[in-house]
């Protein structure tokens, strides 16, 4: 795991339980109440983004509307919701970030990160998947400002979080 990960444990700031308000014990990735017995544990939050190639070969990207990295180029997708298959929340990112319907395919990879640079900013854990469109035509929506398709040797450069790697990967996957 990268150094920089371990920055800020999502619990460090926790002192007292949510539950019955007594003082916590633990660290920053375990806090447990004596008083109540309840115990929470800091994990990475879960994304799931598609890189969608068309027929003509050109990636879709998707311009960030908000922070972190607003204006910089993603690839569409987004956090899981709890209890959601990776899969389905591709799925469903898809549909509200750029009004299509897709079907994954390859599993590229996974990658660690925080959503943003603040101390507090949370891990995250963040898988890829190739993906063809099945219905629709992609338009921008949600939290998405522009979609471009864009040949492999034309990406831009500003590119968000560590999606420079992640396309080094697929292309070399192809």
């Amino acid at each position: 795991m990268p150094a920089y990960l371990a920055e800020m444990a999502e619990l460090a700031a926790w002192r007292f339980c949510p539950r019955c308000s007594a003082e916590l014990g633990g660290g920053d990735a375990r806090k447990e109440c004596s008083r109540c017995g309840f115990v929470a544990y800091a994990s990475s939050k879960p994304t799931a983004s598609a890189v969608i190639v068309g027929e003509d070969g050109r990636v879709l990207l998707a311009r960030r509307k908000h922070e972190p990295f607003a204006g910089y180029w993603d690839l569409p997708g987004g956090f899981l919701e709890e209890g959601e298959h990776p899969l389905d929340a591709l799925r469903r990112e898809l549909r509200e970030e750029a009004a299509v319907e897709v079907e994954p395919g390859d599993f590229v990879g996974v990658w660690m990160d925080r959503y943003g640079d603040a101390e507090d900013a949370p891990a995250t854990i963040n898988l890829y998947w190739t993906a063809r469109i099945t219905a629709g035509e992609p338009r921008p929506d949600d939290d998405v400002e522009e979609l471009h398709w864009f040949a492999r040797d034309e990406l831009p450069d500003r590119l968000a979080f560590h999606l420079a790697e992640v396309l080094r990967r697929w292309d070399e996957q192809a």
